[in-house]
C-alpha cells in the first residue's frame, strides 16, 4: 500500500470522517464498508458508502490496510500501520482492539489479508511480515525474503493463490496459503504496487510510473500493458462488467476492458490521488485517498461501463 504525504478534506462524504482526513484503504464486511486512515481513522458505512460514521479506535497511528475474512465469518477482520501495529474486530469494524504491536515502532505494515476467521497475514516495510493461526491471538514474524524490500500488497486469486507485490521488482506467489513463497521473473526492476488476479492463470502486475503488465500463465511470463502516462498505479479491480480500473497519483485513472490491451484514460478523473478502489455490492465504485472516500460517477469516469449489483449468495 502506498503513502500519501498530503491530506485533503473530504467533501465526498455525507457524513465524513474528523476534517482533513486522508484514507488508505477499504474493505467490505458483509454489505457494510470499512475504511482506514492517518491518525487511526477508522470510518464505517452501512448505506453503500453514501454515509459514514467514524469508530473510535484503539491507537493513534496511521492506519494504512484493513481485510475481513470469507463469507463464513465476515464480520472477522483486522487493521494494520504505522509503529508495528495490528488491531482486530470480531463485530464487523463496530468496535475494535489492539490485537499486536511489534517492538520496533518504526516498523510499518502496508497491507493485511485475512483468510479466514482464524488466520491473516500482515506484510510491510523491509520485508516485515507476520501470521495468526489463532484469530490474532499471537503473531509469528518470519522471513520470507533474501532482500528487505518493502512488501506494499497482497492479494489471493481466485483458486486461492496468494501474491505479493513490493519495491525492486519484488513479485512473489504462495499456492500453500503463506507457509512458503517462490519469487516470480519480475518484467522490471522497479517497485510493484500490487497483482491482480483476474482469474486462476491471468494476472494484472502494476507500480511506478505506470508500469502495467499482464500474465496469462500465473506469473511466469508478463507482457507490457502500455499505460496513457507514466503514473504511480497504486491499486486495480476488476469490475463485474469486466471492466478493468486502475488508479494512484491525482488524474490517474485507467481502464480497459480486455486485460491485455492498452490502457486508456478516463475522461473523467479524480483530481486528487486514489490509494484504493472497491466495487460495491451495489455496483458503484468507491474510491478513497486524500479527499477521504467519493463515490465515482462510474458511466462517466469508465465509458461504456455500468453498475452490476452483486447477485444475492
Amino acid at each position: 500500500m502506498f503513502a500519501l504525504s498530503l491530506t485533503f478534506a473530504s467533501s465526498a462524504l455525507a457524513a465524513p470522517p474528523p476534517p482533513r482526513t486522508l484514507l488508505l484503504d477499504v474493505a467490505l464486511t458483509g454489505p457494510d464498508i470499512v475504511a482506514v486512515g492517518e491518525r487511526g481513522t477508522i470510518a464505517r458505512s452501512t448505506d453503500n458508502g453514501r454515509t459514514w460514521e467514524t469508530v473510535s479506535s484503539p491507537v493513534r497511528a496511521t492506519l494504512t490496510g484493513v481485510a475481513f475474512a470469507s463469507l463464513a465469518a465476515p464480520r472477522t477482520g483486522w487493521a494494520v500501520g504505522h509503529d508495528a501495529v495490528i488491531i482486530g474486530t470480531a463485530d464487523g469494524g463496530r468496535t475494535w482492539a489492539k490485537s499486536f504491536q511489534g517492538e520496533n515502532l518504526n516498523d510499518s505494515f502496508l497491507d493485511v489479508i485475512a483468510l479466514d476467521a482464524q488466520r491473516a497475514l500482515a506484510v510491510g516495510a523491509y520485508g516485515l511480515f507476520v501470521s495468526t493461526a489463532n484469530a490474532g491471538k499471537t503473531w509469528t514474524r518470519r522471513k520470507i525474503s533474501d532482500d528487505d524490500t518493502h512488501l506494499n500488497r497482497i492479494s489471493r486469486g481466485p483458486g486461492g493463490t496468494l501474491y505479493l507485490a513490493g519495491e525492486r521488482g519484488t513479485l512473489l506467489r504462495s499456492t500453500d496459503q503463506g507457509l512458503t513463497w517462490t519469487k516470480l521473473t519480475a518484467p522490471y526492476e522497479g517497485s510493484f504496487y500490487g497483482i491482480l488476479p483476474l482469474d486462476r492463470r491471468t494476472l494484472l502486475a502494476h507500480g511506478l510510473r505506470g508500469h502495467a503488465f499482464h500474465s496469462t500463465d500465473d506469473g511466469q511470463t508478463w507482457r507490457d500493458v502500455s499505460t496513457p502516462a507514466p503514473a504511480l498505479l497504486a491499486t486495480a479491480v476488476r469490475l463485474r462488467s469486466g471492466f478493468t480500473v486502475l488508479a494512484g497519483q491525482a488524474r490517474a485513472l485507467f481502464f480497459n476492458r480486455d486485460p491485455s490491451a492498452p490502457l486508456a484514460a478516463s475522461p473523467a478523473p479524480p483530481g486528487t490521488a486514489i490509494a484504493e478502489l472497491l466495487e460495491l455490492p451495489d455496483g458503484q465504485l468507491l474510491a478513497v485517498g486524500e479527499a477521504g472516500a467519493t463515490l465515482l460517477d462510474l458511466a462517466a469516469a469508465i465509458p461504456g461501463a455500468q453498475p452490476q449489483p452483486a447477485r444475492a449468495p
